[in-house]
């Protein structure tokens, strides 16, 4: 792989080995020049030749003599090569973190070929540009280095489809920031996955933009698990289409649990505590609830003779106050006892 470091001057080329993935130098042989060349070079610096190895020099001009230490050959980390390339100190000074980097494929031969001036600077431009702050650019590229590799004209072109559809540029910042592979996606796939969630969903255009935005790796991620989830909640839970799609507008991320919590947290809550299924569509927050929890403190309540969750009831326990109050304002404010009441409790199960 040929490099374009100013910091080596010799011929020399970084290439990754086929055979153990370490990084490697590989030297390439010069054209010997013609005779007329060489006296040509002879000619014009007879004078500032330098002087014979074996020529005797003083001890003060040998202490002044600095040896500059040599390019590993082969490397199995960038780290090596940090002194020999000013675009991998840049980089560092940036903020990316390099033993990240070069986990990733191909990613530390990517760095190596490139010139931080020539190459690496109008991404920054564009990413600063974007809206991307400061302080996130080095995560940024240790999150996705492969966006050196970009032409400039293609990541354009996905913001631009991104201002199409009405994206606004806060929005747009927020995508790319919390997504950094959103723009190696190509036009057509970005179409695609919205019109996915879109069409999955039966969510209008706006709402479709507020949910990818809320949650932007949903645009990046796998969707074999959120079609695995939209399955697991109709089928196996007996949600209806309508209510699927307030639990996930509601909480985005109720997409991305998986289908062995979504199931034991609703068999739970359904078949044990008798919530039903508009309760649960309400408050969906619920499974991102630990079941321990759930479990606990329904227990409790029981015991106190608490536990009502019927909403037609006076002394009604919504799923927030079962799940997301702190230890000590549930006992106070829904158990209507105190903590230490609470774990004396826990220790008897």
């Amino acid at each position: 792989m040929d490099t374009s470091s100013k910091t080596t001057s010799s011929n020399t080329a970084l290439n990754p080995s086929h055979e153990n993935n370490s990084l490697s130098l590989v030297y390439k042989e010069t054209e010997p020049r013609s005779s007329s060349d060489s006296e040509a070079l002879d000619d014009g610096w007879e004078e500032s030749l330098p002087s014979s190895a074996l020529e005797e020099i003083s001890e003060d001009e040998a202490v002044q003599i600095v040896a500059e230490p040599p390019l590993p050959l082969e490397s199995f980390t960038l780290q090596d090569y940090i002194d020999h390339s000013e675009t991998l100190q840049k980089l560092v000074l940036l903020g990316v973190d390099l033993s990240k980097v070069e986990k990733r494929p191909v990613a530390a031969q990517l760095l190596l070929k490139l010139d931080f001036e020539k190459d690496i600077t109008k991404i920054l431009l564009f990413l600063k540009d974007v809206g991307v702050e400061d302080n996130q650019l080095g995560a940024f590229l240790t999150k996705n280095p492969y966006i050196l590799r970009e032409e400039l004209e293609d990541l354009e072109t996905r913001v631009s489809y991104l201002r199409s559809k009405k994206f606004s540029k806060e929005a747009i910042a927020r995508l790319v920031s919390q997504a950094p592979y959103l723009l190696l996606f190509s036009v057509e796939r970005l179409d695609n996955r919205l019109g996915f969630f879109q069409k999955e969903l039966g969510l209008h255009v706006r709402k479709t933009r507020n949910l990818v935005t809320r949650l932007p790796r949903l645009l990046t991620g796998s969707l074999e698990p959120i079609k695995e989830n939209l399955k697991v909640y109709k089928l196996e839970l007996g949600f209806t289409q309508n209510e699927i799609k307030q639990i996930v507008y509601r909480i985005p991320k109720t997409l991305g649990i998986s289908k062995r919590k979504l199931t034991q947290i609703f068999d739970y809550l359904h078949n044990v505590m008798d919530i039903p299924h508009s309760n649960i569509v309400h408050f969906p927050q619920v499974f991102n609830s630990k079941l321990l929890r759930i479990k606990e403190r329904h227990l409790f309540l029981k015991f106190l003779g608490r536990a009502q969750y019927d909403p037609k009831q006076p002394s009604y326990i919504a799923l927030e106050k079962l799940v997301a109050l702190p230890d000590d304002v549930f006992c106070t404010e829904v158990a209507k006892t105190s903590i230490e009441d609470f774990q004396k409790f826990l220790k008897t199960l």
